[in-house]
């Protein structure tokens, strides 16, 4: 039986791919299990410096298997009272969302809960919730919004139209717009770049970055000068 969810490494870059083409990539109890368990290896192994998520066959993640839904525990996957955000949260490691197709509901949310995306040209968006009647729970409301800006977000949850990727690209949605068959490289190339970068600053500049979703901006402000003292007592003034 096929895992429904593969994990490689190479030069230091974990490569996590949803594995169920066969149903565009949707989401069962043992995909997400298993997507779990790939992004809190990425976060315990040090010899990993990013990571990349992207999806098998011609989609990124169709969203939720709606024959799941009622007969598997998608809620609490693994029975450890984790959740998807908070797996995303817990990893200091960069992770790069690779979307080769449709990213569509929970499928886009997991996009969104990536540092950032590049995308294929055959990648498309969409925020389905209100047309299939299924609430949001792993931050569309507040993750879309904050990539592509409020009203453009409120047109894509409200009306449940796609957005292709040229249309996320000049949005802000995705960093980059690369030919299907380049796209894992050019994921594979940003993640080489992330991995030759002094890796305590890295984690430093992200948890910086992150801080600000809890934080008004002067207080963010504050907390990098401050930050910033800290390291001067301790790697300069010696």
């Amino acid at each position: 039986m096929e895992q429904p969810v593969l994990f490689s490494v190479e030069n230091q870059t974990a490569v996590i791919t949803l594995n169920r083409p066969e149903r565009r990539n949707s989401i069962n109890q043992a995909l997400l299990a298993g997507l779990y368990d790939a992004i809190e290896r990425v976060a315990k192994d040090d010899t990993i410096r990013a990571a990349i998520i992207t999806g098998n066959g011609k989609s990124f993640c169709s969203g939720i298997d709606l024959d799941a839904i009622m007969t598997e525990n998608l809620f609490d996957p693994r029975e450890d009272g984790t959740d998807l955000p908070d797996i995303f949260a817990a990893c200091e490691k960069p992770v790069i969302g690779a979307v080769n197709g449709h990213a569509i509901t929970g499928g886009f949310e997991i996009a969104l809960n990536c540092d950032f995306l590049i995308a294929s040209e055959n990648a498309s968006f969409a925020d389905t919730h209100a047309k299939v009647g299924i609430h949001p729970g792993w931050g569309m409301t507040q993750l879309l919004q904050r990539a592509v800006g409020r009203l453009r977000a409120r047109q894509m949850s409200f009306t449940c139209q796609f957005i292709n990727a040229q249309t996320a690209y000049e949005w802000g949605l995705v960093n980059e717009v690369t030919a299907p068959d380049m796209l894992l490289a050019r994921a594979k190339e940003i993640a080489g770049q992330i991995g030759t970068v002094n890796q305590e600053l890295l984690g430093a500049v992200k948890k910086l970055i992150d801080y600000q979703d809890t934080a008004t901006l002067d207080a963010a402000f504050a907390h990098e000068r401050q930050g910033f003292r800290e390291f001067v007592k301790t790697h300069i003034n010696r």
